[in-house]
């Protein structure tokens, strides 16, 4: 009875799930990412199987275990993974909740992350074919199994990851976790090239063997040589694995959809005698008492700290001195939607006349109070350690950071607010903070560039003149904060009850055509166009920045290192010229990107007449008789 009410319940989530994702492929942007993501995803697993075939079963085994790596991570940096299907929808249904999992955990293998996981997995069975016939047919179990591990490792993975950020201990140790492997995804190379170049490899190997994402590739190697006792001891210790998460998961979902939250009573009133000190007390408990916004400072930070440090595995000290300018770039990154995490609640602060200026002074101080002495204690302690002579450098980039950082954040938030779940509204998954996630990774993206040029003036200063450049700093910091706090003070005055339907109702049918209008009008353009301005505009930094910015700070700073920038390499006399062109292909690419779209948003689309609209001389209403 159990086992076919499991069956039943996960065939129709199987169904809702494919129903859902055909309704999202609908939305173009939806599409784009989908096919994006898919195409990635399939390069890397041709590569995998390409790995197998060569016969590295030792890389094979490291890549599988970074395969299940990325399917227990990857949904902690997509808001929580793909929950289309979230458990509080079916609180009300009489169903059990092993019922209930199951037919989640079948949801959840119907998607196009699976399949292409799956196609990665196929390395086991050209390991097989390597070895024998029995462990090609033991391959088969053994990669389904090892499919099935990685989905339970990333449902469970979630929802520990929920259950921490519910803990203020747990939500800083989930940062920190979060941070080192962003940072691992951008300075990996230099922890990939220690590993190159030291005797490590078949430790490495064997740890991968060792883990769970390698048991089925030591059943197959087993059954290859005969050893069936490995072969059973493998395939059954996936199974129990499967067994165990699956359980641990279920008992997690019951908890998230059974636990009741308690009230809490507050520590301290607030006491402020003005306007002033009531809007800087309700910012800085927003800080110390939503877990997110804790989380997300110690990650800033963190990143920061641990984009720097990698280097260090080459030898290399040169970054150190950035970190607390990485960490400022980060914060302000990931503070850009400060009303839209506010929600609902905004409209306490608009009932209050006059209230705007106070806001956003409040908020701007609290960013500084933040993060302002974590970035210069890192910075002065890192680039002592570093023993290079960067001080007037990054002493003057810091201030301007700090203060570009806290005006546009302030700016982001105000202009380009993206609704979010109320926190009264949070479901037991924090991670996911609504459909608008793609919306707000955008504004993420955007900000990491847009706080990075406010240091440009202050840059430009101190690599020739030295100290020169920490005025300019502090001047650049100040006129930023000072003048797109303004900026947001007069958008708030303005437009704040547009801001608050935004962020309660969500956009309006005619906010949402003026965003999709330009999708549309870019189905206009050939093909090839859309994606080459795509590819322009999402891999310009590259040769932009690590391989023409970079390069030039090493040289005007006769700084040794080369590590992985194309120009230093070349002979003395090429250098610059490789420095200009990079810079002038990165320019182009998003000088091209930019084109485009300008192009499309400047077509009109065909007239559409609408089955619905009114006949002709006929007017909407009738007269009343």
């Amino acid at each position: 009875m159990a086992v076919g009410l499991t069956v039943a319940t996960g065939d129709t989530l199987v169904r809702m799930r494919l129903a859902a994702l055909r309704h999202s492929l609908r939305d173009q942007n939806k599409v784009s990412w989908i096919a994006s993501g898919a195409f990635v995803g399939l390069v890397l697993a041709g590569g995998t199987v390409w790995l197998a075939v060569r016969g590295d079963h030792d890389v094979v085994a490291v890549a599988i275990a970074v395969w299940m790596l990325g399917w227990v991570v990857g949904p902690l940096f997509a808001g929580g993974g793909d929950e289309t299907l979230k458990p509080e929808y079916f609180t009300m249904l009489p169903l059990p909740p092993r019922a209930l999992s199951g037919g989640l955990l079948a949801a959840a293998m119907a998607g196009v992350a699976p399949v292409v996981s799956l196609l990665a997995l196929l390395s086991l069975a050209v390991v097989g074919a390597q070895l024998s016939v029995v462990a090609v047919l033991v391959s088969v179990p053994a990669l389904l199994l090892q499919l099935l591990c990685f989905v339970l490792a990333s449902r469970l993975a979630v929802a520990i990851y929920g259950v921490l950020l519910q803990i203020r201990s747990g939500a800083v140790l989930a940062a920190l976790v979060n941070a080192f492997i962003l940072a691992f995804t951008a300075q990996g190379w230099a922890l990939i090239a220690a590993y190159i170049t030291t005797d490590v490899q078949g430790a490495m190997a064997q740890a991968a063997r060792i883990a769970p994402s390698g048991w089925g590739l030591v059943a197959v190697e087993a059954a290859g040589r005969g050893d069936w006792l490995r072969v059973l001891l493998a395939l059954a210790g996936l199974l129990l694995l499967a067994a165990v998460m699956f359980v641990a998961w279920s008992a997690l979902l019951v908890r998230r959809t059974t636990a009741t939250r308690s009230g809490v009573q507050p520590r301290r009133p607030l006491t402020a005698s003005d306007a002033r000190g009531a809007a800087a007390g309700k910012e800085l408990r927003s800080w110390t008492r939503d877990l997110l916004y804790g989380h997300r400072a110690v990650f800033a930070i963190a990143y920061g700290v641990f984009f720097c440090l990698m280097p260090i595995a080459v030898g290399w000290k040169g970054m150190l001195p950035w970190a607390g300018a990485a960490s400022v770039v980060m914060a302000g990154a990931m503070f850009a939607n400060l009303y839209g995490a506010d929600g609902t609640a905004y409209w306490s602060t608009l009932m209050v006349p006059g209230s705007s200026r106070f806001d956003i002074r409040a908020r701007q101080r609290a960013f500084l109070l933040v993060f302002g002495p974590p970035a210069l204690l890192i910075t002065v302690l890192f680039t002592w350690w570093s023993g290079t002579d960067t001080w007037p450098v990054v002493l003057s980039v810091v201030p301007a950071l700090l203060g570009g950082a806290a005006g546009l954040v302030v700016l982001a938030s105000v202009y380009a607010a993206v609704p979010t779940t109320d926190a009264h509204k949070r479901s037991g998954n924090p991670l996911n903070s609504g459909e608008n996630e793609g919306e707000a990774m955008g504004l993420v993206y955007v900000m990491l560039v847009l706080i990075s040029l406010t240091a440009v003036p202050a840059l430009v200063v101190a690599l020739p003149a030295g100290w020169w450049g920490v005025p300019v700093g502090l001047a650049t910091g100040v006129l930023a904060w000072w003048g797109f706090g303004r900026l947001a003070v007069a958008r708030l005055d303005a437009r704040g009850p547009e801001l608050l339907t935004l962020l309660r109702h969500g956009r309006t049918t005619g906010d949402q055509a003026s965003v999709t209008s330009l999708s549309a009008k870019m189905q206009l353009l050939p093909k090839w166009q859309r994606h080459l301005a795509g590819a322009c505009l999402g891999f310009g930094a590259i040769p932009l920045f690590p391989q023409a910015v970079v390069p030039a700070v090493f040289k005007l700073n006769d700084n040794p290192a080369k590590v992985w920038f194309l120009a230093l390499y070349a002979p003395g006399p090429w250098q610059w010229p490789i420095i200009v062109a990079m810079a002038c292909l990165g320019l182009g690419m998003y000088g091209y990107g930019a084109s485009v779209y300008y192009r499309a948003s400047k077509l009109k689309l065909p007239a559409v007449d609408s089955p619905d609209a009114d006949p002709p001389g006929e007017g909407a209403m009738q007269p009343a008789s």
